[in-house]
């Protein structure tokens, strides 16, 4: 079979990830990769064997497919530029700044049977996989997504830094329009919101209470979910999954006539899977798992979440 051709575009942190999956896949051929700072770029390309370049017009008539890992302000036009090039991309969430710039790329796809696969990667994670079929109709959600400062990824708000992953996994959970947001938040450390937390009315009658800061003492990815016969709760960090069930057959026990199941995953490679899917949806020709569309719709409730906190803001301090 012949190698799918692929480059990676932003050489940085998660970039090198990326780089390093397609370097070790059998059936994929890293053409490049692209960074501005040329010292990333020859470094990343000497370690997995490939060659740097200084942008990404370099890679034109060389890929087939790319990874788009540069910051959120360049997602748009290089993804753009790929697409006009006839090249499928994989987008870093969040897919753009705007949902206009979204739509325009989702378009523009679509106009030429292109790919376009946004990078949610908590969508692969074991945990998230195993819940599609233990989730039915959730009616209440909690989730506290935390984390240790650290200095990358402060070009944005934690809203597009890790709410962002929440919202996506919600959003796919509950499948229903959202009727309104309660938001609040407030920059502690850098120039954005460091921390936020949102409350989602969605049409169905579920609430989503979604917590997000990058200014913990401790990394923390939890989820709990309520539906008419279940709690489940979900630690991503650990892939572990604690369901309790109606069951009538369980006598006694902590909660009488409820069964508690204590579900674990063998640590997974969401990033390895994901670009995987990629890779495969791009061969076969299909939807991916993230698509431009979903990414679009976690967007856009992030950004009316950012916009409601901007508002509030404004009017405590006036």
């Amino acid at each position: 079979m012949k190698k799918l051709r692929v480059g990676v575009v932003g050489a940085g942190y998660l970039g090198r990830f990326h780089a390093e999956k397609y370097a070790r896949m059998d059936d994929v051929e890293l053409v490049g990769v692209v960074d501005i700072d040329k010292s990333q770029a020859d470094d990343v390309a000497g370690k997995f064997n490939t060659k740097a370049y200084p942008t990404h017009q370099y890679l034109f008539g060389k890929v087939d497919a790319v990874s788009v890992v540069v910051p959120t302000p360049a997602h748009f036009s290089v993804a753009k530029d790929f697409l006009e090039n006839n090249i499928d991309v994989l987008i870093e969430k969040p897919m753009s700044e705007t949902t206009e710039q979204a739509n325009e790329l989702i378009g523009f796809a679509k106009s030429r049977s292109l790919i376009i696969q946004v990078g949610h990667l908590e969508r692969f994670n074991p945990a998230v996989v195993a819940l599609q079929d233990i989730i039915k109709k959730p009616m209440f959600i909690e989730s506290h997504r935390l984390s240790i400062y650290k200095d990358r990824c402060t070009d944005v708000s934690v809203v597009l830094d890790l709410m962002i992953h929440d919202i996506d996994i919600i959003l796919n959970f509950v499948r229903s329009e959202i009727v309104n947001i309660h938001a609040s938040g407030i920059p502690v450390i850098s120039g954005h919101v460091d921390i936020a937390n949102a409350r989602l009315e969605f049409k169905s009658g579920c609430i989503a209470n979604v917590t997000a800061s990058r200014i913990s003492t401790k990394n923390e990815r939890k989820i709990r979910l309520f539906q008419k016969d279940a709690y489940i709760s979900v630690d991503f960090a650990n892939q572990g999954i604690t369901v309790i069930q109606r069951n009538d057959k369980v006598e006694g026990g902590l909660i009488p006539g409820m069964e508690i199941k204590q579900l674990s995953f063998a640590k997974g490679d969401a990033l390895k899977d994901e670009l995987k899917s990629f890779v495969k949806a791009v061969r076969r020709r299909e939807a991916p798992e993230v698509t431009g569309q979903m990414g679009r719709d976690a967007l856009k409730i992030a950004l009316s979440i950012m916009k409601q906190i901007r508002d509030t803001s404004s009017r405590f301090l006036s």
